[in-house]
């Protein structure tokens, strides 16, 4: 990558933009696009009848960003800081290498947790099976995992990486005494959360201006992001109190 600065457009449509994206950026679409634009991080040049027309350097801007979201977990604010920074000339354009994204578990370390954590891989498909021998727990105890609603299938009856790191650790904490059953108040806590998140993006996933959905989606994850940073916290700070009474 040589440069993210924008230039003079050359006449390529969204359309044309989004074939040259989509061979390395899958899931990219043209709601994703218009997200970046209104929020800032990218400013096609307008035809005098409102039609956005892309330099090659809008869509090297677009990769610097679709790269960075996909390979380093940053979340927007981050990535357009940087390009601010790159623009006024105070920074130079890092390397940000298209390597294939590597299968990890959603993290719970402490500290501040990335809100690219959320985002979904739609190309990963677990067994039953396969969910078991990785987890390494038995058919009873996930049967337990499902009948309490720990963890969900897919449409297809399939699992995710987060169903595995969930099962395997039920199954550690079980090793403690706690059964499934007492898990439920870790669930029942974080449908309350999911609900709060749901009633501030689900207005704005409503809107009719170009990529709210996408602008939805982005606020679930940084609030989502920042729910398990607090929760996090919240549960350090409640075992050491419990640990000096």
């Amino acid at each position: 990558m040589t440069a993210v600065r924008q230039g003079a457009a050359t006449g390529m449509s969204i359309g044309t933009v989004l074939d040259r994206l989509r061979p390395d950026f899958p899931d990219v679409t043209i709601s994703k696009i218009r997200f970046l634009e209104a929020e800032g991080l990218i400013s096609p040049e307008r035809t005098p009848s409102g039609y956005r027309r892309f330099s090659a350097a809008d869509i090297e801007r677009l990769r610097y960003v679709l790269t960075a979201q996909r390979d380093q977990y940053l979340p927007l604010k981050v990535i357009k800081e940087q390009l601010e920074a790159i623009d006024r000339g105070v920074a130079t354009v890092g390397a940000v290498d298209s390597v294939p994204r590597r299968p990890r578990a959603l993290a719970v370390a402490p500290g501040e947790v990335s809100p690219e954590e959320f985002r979904t891989d739609r190309a990963v498909r677990i067994s039953r099976d396969d969910l078991i021998g990785r987890s390494g727990i038995d058919d009873r105890f996930l049967s337990e995992l499902l009948r309490s609603g720990l963890v969900v299938p897919g449409p297809a009856g399939f699992f995710d990486e987060d169903a595995v790191t969930l099962a395997r650790t039920a199954k550690s904490m079980s090793e403690f005494g706690l059964e499934v059953r007492h898990l439920r108040a870790f669930k029942l806590a974080a449908d309350r959360e999911a609900g709060l998140v749901a009633q501030i993006a689900g207005p704005v996933a409503k809107g009719r201006d170009a990529g709210a959905r996408d602008r939805a989606e982005e606020m679930v994850r940084e609030l989502a992001a920042l729910s398990l940073t607090l929760h996090t916290c919240l549960v350090k700070g409640a075992v050491r109190g419990a640990l000096d009474r």
